[in-house]
């Protein structure tokens, strides 16, 4: 019996170093291949998605919306 258990424990920890091996390559493509493009996309035509720059000359960062071009249907049950 404990030579299945040491079976067991074998196939397990193989199975966390494939995993470990398959996800640190996955996610490394994934990022080379999504990320990175978007990144250099986003630099070359110079537009920020999460709008962080300092602005000197502005009283406030609040930035008003037209709620009038929106239905009001669209404002009920947000979430």
């Amino acid at each position: 019996m404990n030579f299945l258990k040491g079976i067991k424990e074998g196939f397990k920890d193989f199975g966390h170093l494939i995993n470990n091996i398959i996800n640190t390559v996955l996610l490394t493509v994934l990022y080379i291949i999504g990320v990175g493009p978007t990144f250099l996309f986003l630099k070359l035509f110079k537009k920020s998605i999460l709008n962080i720059k300092k602005k000197t000359n502005v009283k406030s960062y609040w930035v008003d919306y037209n709620l009038k071009t929106e239905p009001e249907e669209n404002y009920y049950r947000q979430f």
